[in-house]
């Protein structure tokens, strides 16, 4: 039986060891980029309908009067601290608005009867883009106890 032995320097060892290293960092980033994006919540939530709105919010244990407003707006393509922040408020509900700048939605207004000890001028506010719900907020339309938080009121 015959033994092979090696002598490599110092070097030729690190060198060989940063090659290693360098493949399989490729081979990993290759490998994750392919895995499937998560989808954003706008992606799955349908909202072509009333009944399909009046549910989604229901889910979230809430009460509507029978009303709905509906009006058309642009989202703007430059935001200040004002949509950045509500922006913000989107994440945190997995929407996010940024690829909407510069279009057209509709906004749905409905009554909330059941917010708390409120019982007046609480609304949902939902913003639909081609039957999507891309995003939304629950809020007090009053200025003297005004409040806009995500559709689970939080």
């Amino acid at each position: 039986m015959n033994i092979v032995t090696f002598r490599l320097k110092p070097v030729t060892i690190f060198g060989i060891l940063l090659v290693l290293t360098g493949v399989v960092v490729i081979a990993l980033s290759f490998v994750s980029n392919k895995l499937p994006k998560e989808k954003s919540v706008s992606a799955v939530v349908s909202a072509s309908t009333d009944e399909e709105r009046r549910a989604y919010l229901e889910s979230f244990g809430w009460e509507l009067g029978s009303e709905c407003e509906e009006k058309e707006l642009t989202i703007p393509e430059k935001w200040n601290n004002v949509y950045s922040n509500y922006n913000d408020i989107q994440l945190n509900q997995g929407f996010d608005l940024t690829e909407y700048k510069g279009k057209r939605v509709t906004l749905y207004t409905y009554e909330i009867t059941n917010y708390e000890d409120e019982s007046v001028g609480i609304v949902a506010d939902m913003l639909v883009c081609d039957g999507r719900l891309i995003g939304g907020d629950v809020c007090n339309t009053s200025a003297e106890n005004g409040f806009l938080v995500g559709f689970n009121g939080e």
